[in-house]
Parts: C-alpha cells; sequence; structure tokens
C-alpha cells in the first residue's frame, strides 16, 4: 500500500494524520537544508572575521575590514567597540561613574555573546516538537486504522484477509510515516545542538580575547572615531 492509495481508501482523519506527517516532515528537511549551510557559512565567516580582525594593524583598520559583515564574531567586536565609546562619552556622567571600564565592557560582550547565541537556536524548537510529537501522530494514524479493521470484521460477521489488509495497511503506513517525520528532526536536533555548541564555544572564547584587547589598548581606542 502506497500514500496516494492511503487518500484514496482512508477516511478524512486519516487523511488529516498523513498530511500532517508530510508537513512536518517537508518542515524537518527544509530546516535540516537550511540550518545546515547557515551554521557552514557561520563558522566560515567567523574564520574570516577573525583572522581580518587580528590581521589589522589598529582598530580603525579593523573596524573598517568588518563593515558588512555579518558573522557573529564582527557582530561581536563591533558591540564592544560601540561600549568602549560609550563609557567614554558617558565617563564623567552618573552612568560612567556607576562602574568601571571592565564591568561595563564585560555586561556590553556578554549581551552582545547572548544574542549571537539566540541567534543559534532558531528552527531547533521546531526539530524538537517534530521529534517528539510524530511517532505519537502516527501512532493514532495506527489506532485509527486498526479501528477501521475490527468496524470491517463486524460488519463483515468473519475475519478475512480482504477484510482487514486495507486498515491494517493503512495503520502501518501511518507508523512508518510517523518514524520517518521523527527520525530525520531527532538526528537533526542532535546534530545542530552540537554544532552549535562548538560555535558558541568558539564564539565565547573570542569574547574573552576581544575583552582582554578593548582593555589593554583603551586608551589608543579613546581616540577612535
Amino acid at each position: 500500500m502506497n500514500l496516494l492509495s492511503v487518500f484514496q481508501q482512508g477516511d478524512a482523519v486519516l487523511a488529516t494524520v498523513f498530511i500532517i506527517l508530510v508537513l512536518m516532515s517537508i518542515a524537518t528537511w527544509y530546516l535540516i537544508i537550511v540550518r545546515g549551510v547557515q551554521l557552514w557559512r557561520l563558522r566560515r565567516d567567523n574564520r574570516q572575521a577573525e583572522s581580518r580582525l587580528w590581521a589589522a594593524p589598529d582598530w580603525a583598520a579593523a573596524e573598517k575590514t568588518l563593515e558588512g559583515s555579518v558573522a557573529p564574531a564582527a557582530n561581536l567586536a563591533r558591540d564592544g567597540l560601540a561600549a568602549l565609546r560609550h563609557y567614554h562619552a558617558n565617563a564623567e556622567r552618573s552612568l560612567g561613574r556607576a562602574c568601571d571600564l571592565n564591568e561595563f565592557l564585560t555586561r556590553a560582550i556578554r549581551k552582545g555573546l547572548a544574542q549571537e547565541s539566540g541567534k543559534l537556536e532558531s528552527g531547533m524548537t521546531l526539530l524538537a516538537s517534530v521529534g517528539s510529537t510524530a511517532p505519537f501522530v502516527g501512532l493514532f494514524g495506527t489506532v485509527w486504522g486498526i479501528y477501521h479493521a475490527l468496524v470491517n470484521i463486524g460488519v463483515q460477521g468473519q475475519v478475512s484477509i480482504g477484510t482487514v489488509s486495507g486498515p491494517i495497511g493503512e495503520a502501518l503506513v501511518a507508523t512508518a510515516a510517523g518514524l520517518a517525520a521523527a527520525i530525520p528532526a531527532v538526528l537533526a536536533y542532535n546534530a545542530f545542538t552540537r554544532a552549535n555548541r562548538v560555535l558558541a564555544q568558539d564564539l565565547d572564547h573570542f569574547a574573552h580575547d576581544l575583552h582582554a584587547q578593548l582593555l589593554t589598548q583603551a586608551g589608543e581606542l579613546h581616540g577612535l572615531r
């Protein structure tokens, strides 16, 4: 029995179950492709941004070379430079006296790091939801197919292959469809979770280096406009 025959022979409930599972599977594979390409680009752009940043002769040149870059490392560098400018601009006001430069930079870079880490979580909730619910949606279709098999037995008054083959076949297809949607979602969720964790660790190391450089060269950056 194929999926087309299920739509031709099944009722509205079973058809709805299969439509939901098909939509779950499409959304899962779309996210797998999009997120996979996105993570590959983020790692590549991060390496390029860090290389250009540390190779720059000064912070003015570093800021210029990072213009237009959407890499998380570039965003963190811009956040750190903006925070330093803001601190010096308000150093004589109550905001500047509220904390020292070290604490102010730490807060700004930590906020930027949290924002970049949050972007990495895009789509993860959907993958987790599909992975956890698709088997149960398929199980519901299985139960519904078995129910129809029992109804056919009651109507016919006897058990035969022709009586139960259709509904049981629909039930088996529902089970397979649920697993087909759930397994890729679970595998992708685990793979992306690890990739996000590795990228987050790299960003955390970069943030510490950036923080140290901004502190040690604060005098140079004070005159940066």
